[in-house]
């Protein structure tokens, strides 16, 4: 049997059953690495690059793999998974790939050209997870990135805190780069296009300041926000706005809102930014957080299991507090000479300086109302002895907030859910910390506690 052609048809059925993001995670880098005939019955080995991208399709989409087998094959197919690299390597000709990445070497020319546009070569195309939450974005930088000055320009991205707006933005420099050097490229904050122009003023450099922007083949500014309200700096970006679109170069700007949502915007800018292509990107999703964990992770050399990715992704919502975590732990294996453990993340997980997206500083009464009104459990119950299971599952996830959330030592969580001590808080966070790994409902049910307060 071809195992090529037998895969190749079989990734054709899963594409039809899956999004265009999930199969470029977790599918596109697999590859049939063996196929054993015995009569009635074919045992498939698929190889998967990484143990975490293995873990993941055998415990989520071993049904759909094994049914596209069965139908190309026309037998019963017992499956195996494992972590094989593809001999073949092939290159996919539209350009995605897994976000799952085997890191390449640059020469130092390229990294010259990176570090004068101020591009950090960490931020590309190969090593952004893709979800449903990012995938328009995704795809529009990708767009733009083939063909700068045509497909969107401008294009604005706009989102909330940590979610990948500047490594999206950063990825089209990175990719132009790479695909011709001669391109001029810049990466700038609007706090630093700002203060370039005073420097210039204060100076009498202004003609420099604008051979350095009004030139550019791409110009990526970072938090566009920042100039509103700023009428000198957003005169002078109106002029290099128009400066280089009709030279037909291109430019990204992000946000922490959409243009209509920036107070004191001048109405020509918010023109101009509404007439080209406005997208935003949406907190990650558990998948897509466990992809984030596995990469910066792998970033950072920490050698961590599924599980483990899993553990941190169920109890944090932002990319950046990832990183925090990781960095903690980082600095743990350094400095303790061990591996990482479970208890290790949950320890991390408790440090209420790394804790996941913090709610606002919030008072342990509110977040007690806000607990007791979503399970609509009374107060005197949650706080009381019944350790009845609709009753003591509420009161643990109370815990685990006023713990992980707002940072409370355990003897005083202990003290404000009904004179508790500190071992029984102890045992509620770890608790939670691993039905949020396990169990949707419960990673649901934190997620709309938190929102609501």
């Amino acid at each position: 049997m071809d195992t090529k052609q037998a895969w190749k048809d079989s990734l054709e059925i899963i594409k039809i059953s899956v999004s265009p993001a999930i199969f470029s995670t977790w599918f596109l880098q697999t590859h049939l690495s063996s196929l054993k005939d015995l009569g009635e019955r074919v045992t498939a080995e698929v190889g998967c690059p990484t143990s975490f991208a293995k873990n993941t399709i055998e415990s989520r989409y071993f049904g759909l793999v094994q049914d596209s087998l069965i139908k190309v094959l026309g037998k019963n197919c017992d499956l195996i998974f494992a972590v094989k690299e593809n001999p073949d390597k092939i290159k996919h000709t539209d350009g995605v790939v897994s976000p799952l990445f085997t890191e390449e070497k640059e020469d130092e020319g390229f990294l010259e050209r990176l570090q004068r546009a101020r591009i950090r070569p960490s931020f590309t195309f190969e090593n952004f997870a893709v979800s449903s939450s990012n995938q328009m974005a995704h795809a529009a930088a990708q767009a733009v990135s083939q063909s700068l000055g045509s497909a969107y320009n401008p294009l604005f991205i706009w989102g909330g805190v940590g979610v990948g707006k500047t490594h999206l933005m950063v990825s089209v420099g990175n990719h132009t780069l790479k695909i011709n050097p001669n391109k001029k490229v810049l990466f700038c904050t609007g706090e630093d296009f700002t203060n370039d122009i005073v420097e210039g003023i204060r100076n009498k450099t202004t003609q420099a300041f604008r051979n350095k922007y009004r030139r550019l083949d791409l110009l990526l500014i970072d938090d566009i926000q920042f100039i509103a309200g700023k009428d000198t700096v957003q005169e002078e970006f109106f002029h290099t706005f128009n400066a280089v679109t009709s030279a037909g170069g291109q430019i990204i700007l992000t946000s922490d809102r959409p243009p209509s949502e920036i107070s004191k915007l001048e109405e020509r800018l918010r023109s101009r930014f509404e007439a080209g292509l406005i997208v935003d990107v949406a907190p990650p999703d558990f998948e897509l957080r466990c992809a984030i964990t596995q990469i910066k992770a792998k970033e950072k050399g920490l050698d961590i299991t599924s599980d483990q990715a899993q553990m941190i992704a169920a109890n944090i919502e932002s990319a950046r507090k990832i990183e925090g975590i990781l960095t903690r732990l980082l600095t743990e294996v350094h400095i303790k000479k061990s591996p990482i453990t479970n208890d290790s993340i949950e320890s991390a997980l408790g440090k209420d300086s790394d804790a996941g997206a913090q709610i606002v500083r919030k008072s342990p009464q509110e977040v007690t109302d806000a607990v007791s009104k979503y399970y609509q459990v009374g107060k005197r119950l949650i706080l009381g002895e019944s350790r009845a299971r609709p009753i003591a599952r509420p009161r643990q996830i109370l815990m685990y907030l006023l713990r992980t959330q707002l940072g409370i030592p355990l003897e005083e969580v202990g003290r404000l859910v009904g004179g508790r001590d500190h071992t029984t808080v102890m045992h509620a966070v770890e608790k939670v910390t691993q039905l949020a790994t396990n169990d949707v409902q419960i990673r649901e049910d934190i997620l709309k506690i938190k929102q609501t307060i």
